[in-house]
Parts: structure tokens; C-alpha cells; sequence
């Protein structure tokens, strides 16, 4: 133990000394910052039209090759949005006809390597990452995957299901939901640049398109190849030169976005989502294109303007203020279409409004103050640092010239770029923001809580509410016409035998069992439920295994509570709350006079006929009654499964019918979805409020 403590000692009284000994942050001495040298690029064409940008980089034993494709989702039909998209992942997921997907992946998976194909809206892209010991043996694995996809049907289906979950899932977020539909007003709802994918245009496509489109855009006349690594340029060229000669050149595809038509004006938009507490403003108005004269002009407004934290709106909106939780803004300039002049908040409900002056105040500002000569050079000088590490690597040099290439700008884009930046004087910048920013016709869209936004918005002019429901897939099944009257008698019957003394107003109350199949097994969570269905107002607690949660709907509200923190349901999740209560069968015995009802005939199920009527409804759904007791025996409806991103078929099936106060209630019911077991919930009890 001595020991050990004199050795501590010891190393103490070291640290100690070193610390003394150190030198003032004054007097350090740094080593000289290494000069990083431009690398060459190789530039060679092939017959077929392919050109390729060669880099050595011989720090890593790695070769990195990426192709872009002259393709993009502009080419899909207006019917089948998404072609593109689904292609480009489905060429990678299924593999190749001589590398099918699980192959393929094993292949990669051993010697470390990685290959992925995509198409985004104007273009394509193939990528291969490999140790340079493995590029002779995977590159054939490579080009056979960008040639020959095999495009099996199942991982079509597999990539629909996918695709069809996100669209399921894309009004969750605030955020999103706000940019996606700010594109609409820019670019129009019809616009390539705007549209986005539905359910039926996903199911609209075919394996065969999606063969089409690749067949157009996967070849020479519409690739360029960046490859960058460890190699000699010249055995490189002849690798590139043998391996890629084959593709044909087939045609070129012309980037051609059609023209956006705008009209600037004034309008004011607004998204109720009732599940946030909080504010997402965009605005503003069509941007402009990159060969702009003035980009650089623009791009320093932008910087003043809303280019970090020294910009005019972080400081006076956000931190002067406080009307923010961020602020943020851009003046778009895009190369094949215009971009878009943005301003946008995140702001508290009720100062929504406040957000929205504040920011139209400082862009009207920056049209009518100069900037200082200070505040100028310290944006320049902010931006031009910040540019620097748009070449501090050979990989970023490759890509910024394969960049501009694609996009048909000179190659010494970035070197005139920071030259015009340094040029930028005080009056350009009111200058541009006089000629480019139409602070007057900004288009304002709000998502947020109507509830705490009130009447804010319309101090703006008239309010446009957008409507972002999703549109379900239509239902292919045959509907048949029913007998209307006899609809009626069997619905009377059903509430008869389930309301013996007749309707009533209270509160029903029950307790129940609801056991759900987990991947530990089985396992059973208790629910108290209780339900005035004259007022359509739900209370249900459930004993869930990470605690009690409240769930209330009442007032076409949802509420969740857990913990002591409360959150608002998401407007799917009311919706399906609402469904079911409407769905109940003592909500349709309660309200039978106001139902259409259909008796479709008789139908044996399991050995036994039953009366066979639909509920003709927003969601229409069927029902079986027993014809010797008029108790409904089972449920029947199609509904969308967003996992699935399809309709199927959910039965409820009833049984084990008990009286108490003069209500019948089926003890026992048990959920499938296309003939799988889903539920099954046991009732323990139930009772009416006195």
C-alpha cells in the first residue's frame, strides 16, 4: 500500500511540474498548417459517350466509384409518380441476373465492400466502395448490377409496401409537411418539381416500367464516372476502357424541367394539425436560377439576411425578440429550374402572427438601411471560411466538378464565385433585395393548432385552408345493391335484442382483458373503458407494460396522458378511435333511425346462414346476424394497414353475449386482418352509470 501511494505521489508532483512548466496560450508555438495541393483530375471519354473524372488518392487502400445518370423522376407520368424512385432502389435491393439480392449481399458483405444504386428528381446514381485488392474482381459484379437488374417481383412488391409506409406516415411531421406543401404554392400542385407519390400511383406501377426507364437512362450517352483512390491513372484508364465499352450509348436524355409559371402574389395558407403547441411558418416567393449574374450578391444578402447565428433574423427574431425556437431562411437559385426565397419560424401559437410581422420587418429592412461596412465584411469573411471546406478533400474537388459538369457550369464556377463574393459592396446588397424580394407578395403558410392560433391569420387577407388528408387506394370490390327496408327491420331487431329495455343516455362502463400476441408471447393488458355514446366522448385506461396511459376523446379531441405529461392524438389515430366507436354495435342499435342499412340476403358462414347487411357509411362496413337471437355475430370491413400500405379485410367475430342493466354486450371478440388473428379482447364486466 506504501507503495502505492508514494507512485501516486510521484506522477502528482509530475503533473504538477509539466503544468507549471507549460507555456501562456500566448506563447505556444503551432506546427505550420500543411498547404492541401489540388489534385489533377483525369478526364477521358469512351466511344459510347461515357466520361470519366479519375483522382489518385493513395492514403487508403480503397477505390471509390460513382456514377450519375442523366435520368430523373421528371420523366415519370403523371399516373405513376414514383416510377423513378422505385426503380432506383429496387435495382440495388433485387440484385442482378447474375447477382441476385441475397448472392449480392453475401458477396459484398465479405469483403467489405458496398454497392447502391437511387434516382432523385434530376438524376441517377450508381456507387461502388471496395479495397483496391477486390476492384478487379467486383467491378464485372458492378456493371452486371447496372446493366442487368434483375427486378424480381418480389422485391418490387417488398419496395411498394416500403414506399406505400412512408406515404402512410408523411403528416406526422410539422416540418415536413410545411415544406412539402410550400412547393405546392410555389411550383404548382401539378408540378414535377412539387408532386409527390400516392398510393395508387404506386400501385400503378409495373415491373415493366420500371424496365423501361432503366433500359433509357443506364447508358453511355447519360453517364459520367468519378473514380477516386488508390490506383495508377494510366492501368485505371485501360481497367475503365474494357470493363465499360459494352454499354451501348442509346439516347441522350435532355434535362428538360418544364417552365414554371408564376405569378406573384399575396396568399395565406394555413394547415390545422391539433397535436402540436407550436407554429411553422414558411414564407416567401419564387426564387432564381445559378448563371444569375448576381448569385453572389445574392448569396451575401442571404448570409445578412439569415446566414447563421449573426444573421439579422437569429438575432432580432430569435434572441431580441424571443419569438423563436429557430429561425431560418434562403434565396433558392436552381440549375435546371428556379429555386425558391424562403423565410420560416418555429414559433409559440399565439405569437404566430408576431413571428410573421417580425420577419416581413427585417427583410423590408434589408431593402431600405444599408449594411454597415462592418457587418458586411463580417459576413463575407463568415461565408468565404465556410466555402473553404467545400474543397478540403479530393473526394469533395471530384464531386463539385462532376457537379458542374452534370449541371453544364464552367469548371472554375467555385474559383469565380469566391472572386464575385470579395467584390460584393453595401449598396449591392439593398440593391438585390430591392429587385429580387417582393416582401408585399409573399405566400405565408402556417401549420399549426387552429385552436391556439385563433383568428391571427387573417390580418393577411382571406385564409386558405389546405387540405393534406391522404387519399386512400379506391376499393376494387364489387359493391352490391341491397334491400333498403328489410335493411331497416333486421337493424331494429339487432337493437332490440341488444337494448331490452330500451335506448339509453348514461355512461356505459366495462372492464376488459385485451390479450395480444408480443415477441416474449402472450401476453394480456388490462383496459377500463367507458363510453356515452349520445355524446361520442371515450375514456379508456390501460395498464400497459411501461405504465398506466389515459386515453380521452371528446369534443372530436384526443388526448393522451401518461406519467403526468400529455400529448395530443395524432389526427390518424383520432380518426381511427372514432371509427371504431361508430362501428360499435350499440352505437348503431343506439342510433339505428339515422343509419342507411342494405340487407344483402342471406350468408352461411361456418355451417350457419346468417342476414347479411351493410352499413352504408363513410367507411362502409357489413354485418351478420344470427337470425334465431338478432344478435350481430360478426363485423366485416376493408380498411387501409399502413404497415402493409394496402386495404385488407378486418372480421370481428362476437360471442359470449352477457345482460346487465338492460344492455347486451359480447364477452368475447376476436380481431383478424385477411384471415390472421390480430385480437382478442375478454370483457369482465360492464355496467351502466346510475
Amino acid at each position: 500500500m506504501k507503495k502505492i501511494i508514494l507512485t501516486t505521489i510521484v506522477f502528482l508532483l509530475a503533473g504538477l511540474q509539466a503544468m507549471n512548466a507549460q507555456s501562456r496560450w500566448d506563447e505556444i508555438e503551432f506546427p505550420e498548417i500543411n498547404n492541401f495541393e489540388m489534385p489533377d483530375i483525369e478526364i477521358f471519354e469512351l466511344d459510347n459517350g461515357i466520361r470519366f473524372y479519375l483522382v489518385e488518392d493513395r492514403e487508403l487502400p480503397l477505390i471509390n466509384l460513382n456514377v450519375r445518370v442523366r435520368t430523373g423522376s421528371f420523366l415519370d407520368p403523371a399516373d405513376k409518380i414514383g416510377r423513378a424512385s422505385l426503380t432506383g432502389t429496387v435495382m440495388r435491393s433485387a440484385g442482378s441476373e447474375m447477382y441476385p439480392d441475397d448472392e449480392l449481399n453475401e458477396l459484398l458483405e465479405n469483403r467489405a465492400a458496398r454497392m447502391e444504386t437511387g434516382i432523385g428528381l434530376t438524376s441517377g446514381s450508381a456507387s461502388m466502395n471496395v479495397l483496391e485488392e477486390d476492384f478487379e474482381e467486383l467491378l464485372p459484379v458492378f456493371i452486371d448490377l447496372i446493366r442487368n437488374p434483375l427486378f424480381s417481383e418480389d422485391k418490387i412488391e417488398l419496395a411498394k409496401t416500403q414506399f406505400k409506409s412512408a406515404i402512410s406516415r408523411r403528416n406526422d411531421d410539422q416540418g415536413s409537411i410545411a415544406n412539402r406543401e410550400f412547393q405546392k404554392l410555389i411550383y404548382g400542385d401539378d408540378s414535377v418539381i412539387a408532386r409527390h407519390t400516392e398510393y395508387e400511383t404506386i400501385d400503378n406501377i409495373t415491373r415493366e416500367d420500371m424496365v423501361n426507364l432503366h433500359q433509357r437512362s443506364f447508358v453511355g450517352n447519360n453517364m459520367m464516372i468519378g473514380v477516386l483512390g488508390d490506383f495508377d491513372t494510366e492501368e485505371m484508364k485501360s481497367k475503365l476502357e474494357a470493363a465499360f465499352s459494352d454499354i451501348p450509348a442509346g439516347e441522350e436524355i435532355t434535362l428538360d424541367i418544364p417552365e414554371v409559371n408564376y405569378d406573384f402574389e399575396s396568399t395565406v395558407n394555413f394547415i390545422d394539425k391539433q397535436d402540436v403547441n407550436q407554429s411553422y411558418v414558411l414564407l416567401g416567393h419564387i426564387g432564381g436560377m445559378r448563371d444569375n449574374p448576381d448569385y453572389a450578391k445574392l448569396q451575401v444578402m442571404n448570409q445578412v439576411l439569415s446566414g447563421g447565428f449573426s444573421s439579422r433574423l437569429f438575432q432580432v427574431v430569435r434572441s431580441d425578440m424571443g419569438l423563436a425556437y429557430s429561425v431560418f431562411g434562403s434565396y433558392g437559385s436552381g440549375t435546371f429550374y428556379p429555386g425558391t426565397f424562403t423565410a420560416g419560424v418555429m414559433t409559440a401559437s399565439e405569437t404566430t402572427a408576431e413571428a410573421i410581422d417580425a420577419i416581413i420587418g427585417e427583410i423590408e429592412r434589408l431593402q431600405n438601411e444599408p449594411v454597415t461596412e462592418e457587418e458586411l465584411q463580417q459576413t463575407k469573411d463568415q461565408f468565404l471560411n465556410s466555402l473553404v471546406f467545400r474543397y478540403d478533400s479530393r473526394a469533395s474537388i471530384l464531386n463539385e466538378r462532376l457537379g458542374y459538369d452534370y449541371a453544364g457550369l464552367p469548371e472554375d464556377t467555385f474559383d469565380r464565385l469566391v472572386e464575385q463574393i470579395r467584390e460584393v459592396q453595401t449598396e449591392d446588397i439593398m440593391e438585390v433585395a430591392q429587385e429580387y424580394l417582393r416582401p408585399e407578395d409573399v405566400q405565408i403558410l402556417v401549420v399549426g393548432n387552429s385552436n391556439g392560433i385563433g383568428d391571427q391569420l387573417t390580418k393577411y387577407g382571406n385564409v386558405n385552408e389546405i387540405d393534406i388528408t391522404i387519399p386512400e387506394p379506391a376499393d376494387d370490390r364489387e359493391v352490391v345493391a341491397g334491400d333498403a327496408e328489410m335493411g331497416k327491420q333486421w337493424l331494429d331487431k339487432m337493437a332490440t335484442a341488444l337494448l331490452p329495455n330500451g335506448p339509453f343516455e348514461s355512461d356505459l362502463s366495462f372492464e376488459a382483458d385485451n390479450i395480444v400476441q408480443s415477441p416474449a408471447g402472450e401476453m394480456t393488458i388490462k383496459v377500463s373503458q367507458t363510453i356515452n355514446f349520445d355524446e361520442e366522448r371515450i375514456t379508456s385506461v390501460i395498464n400497459a407494460p411501461m405504465g398506466e396511459v389515459t386515453v380521452e376523446v371528446a369534443d372530436g379531441q384526443g388526448v393522451m396522458r401518461m406519467g403526468g405529461n400529455e400529448m395530443r392524438m395524432q389526427p390518424q389515430q383520432l380518426a381511427e378511435a372514432k371509427s371504431e366507436l361508430y362501428r360499435n354495435y350499440l352505437y348503431l342499435a343506439l342510433n339505428r333511425d339515422e343509419l342507411d342499412a342494405e340487407f344483402l340476403g342471406m350468408k352461411e358462414l361456418d355451417g350457419s346462414e346468417y342476414a347479411h347487411i351493410r352499413i352504408n357509411d363513410e367507411m362502409p362496413f357489413e354485418l351478420y346476424i344470427d337470425p334465431e337471437t338478432s344478435l350481430p355475430a360478426q363485423a366485416e370491413y376493408r380498411q387501409m394497414d399502413p404497415q402493409q400500405g394496402k386495404r385488407v379485410t378486418v372480421t370481428m367475430e362476437y360471442g359470449d353475449w352477457k345482460e346487465e342493466s338492460g344492455v347486451l354486450m359480447a364477452y368475447e371478440t376476436v380481431g383478424y386482418s385477411d384471415g390472421n388473428q390480430i385480437s382478442r379482447t375478454v370483457v369482465t364486466s360492464h355496467t351502466l352509470a346510475d
